[in-house]
């Protein structure tokens, strides 16, 4: 009971939290200053559309949803077919393959931030949207395929070995039968590596330099810096913080039954 209880304060508290962004953005800079936590007298739209446009948010949304769209589809089309084969085929290669992806859930990004800079200057393709796909599908998958491998092994085997009685290629069964049958847990890979891609801050704070590359957590730390010589605009900060929250909080709310189920049953073999 107090473990439950302990839960539900900090939901209660992170609902609160957002609601108070939310209110905020919505009033003037000094409204913000004189009451933090009081509500508006007026409601400040203007908080918005200066943060969307003196933010640039407008073009860092767009590179936000591209990077992010390109990268996890990438991931799952990549991670899908291998996380297939080292959860069908069970040789010493195929575990210690499987034991190498877990090994790269256990890596700090800190430590591996150098040396991808270091090789992706030397290609060119530093302050590049695609350097930085190529950076998010390299880094998603580790987990991408621990995860899916659990979802293949859920999966009854007599399935496959009726569609080779039948004659149907390995490729044509995995195809056919195997990637339909794990669309859940392919589409609950391809939902978690929206949200990751779409929130992460350092990989595209060091890797991008030009503020029409910027992705909207970046363009948000840029925001930010802008008002620190141009005087604290607390009411378009807030908005600019909605506007990089809201969009994966509202996708949340659409998908997280089916999220759930996801996770319960290739969690649960």
């Amino acid at each position: 009971m107090v473990l439950v209880g302990v839960l539900w304060l900090a939901v209660a508290l992170g609902i609160a939290l957002l609601f108070w962004i939310i209110v905020q953005s919505l009033r003037d800079t000094r409204e913000i200053l004189a009451e933090p936590f009081g509500m508006p007298t007026s409601l400040e739209f203007e908080n918005w559309s200066r943060a969307w446009t003196v933010g640039d948010f407008g073009r860092a949304a767009w590179n936000s949803a591209w990077v992010t769209l390109v990268s996890s589809g990438l991931t799952v089309v990549v991670a899908a077919p291998a996380a297939y084969y080292l959860g069908r085929v069970d040789t010493p290669v195929t575990r210690f393959l499987s034991n190498y992806f877990v090994l790269g859930l256990g890596i700090p990004a800190q430590v591996i931030m150098i040396p991808l800079f270091v090789m992706l200057s030397r290609l060119y393709l530093t302050n590049s949207l695609i350097g930085l796909n190529l950076v998010y599908i390299g880094i998603s998958m580790p987990f991408t395929v621990f995860l899916l491998i659990s979802f293949f092994r859920t999966l009854p085997v007599e399935l496959e070995e009726a569609a080779a009685i039948d004659g149907t290629s390995p490729l044509g069964t995995m195809m056919r039968i195997i990637m339909p049958l794990a669309k859940g847990g392919i589409m609950t890979a391809f939902i978690l590596q929206v949200i990751s891609h779409w929130n992460e801050t350092l990989m595209a704070m060091t890797l991008l330099s030009s503020t029409d590359k910027y992705t909207l957590p970046v363009a948000l730390i840029g925001f930010v810096q802008q008002q620190t010589y141009s005087g604290a605009d607390w009411g378009g900060l807030f908005a600019g913080i909605c506007i990089v929250v809201l969009p994966m909080l509202i996708m949340f709310l659409f998908v997280s039954r089916r999220l759930t189920e996801g996770l319960t049953v290739g969690m649960g073999k």
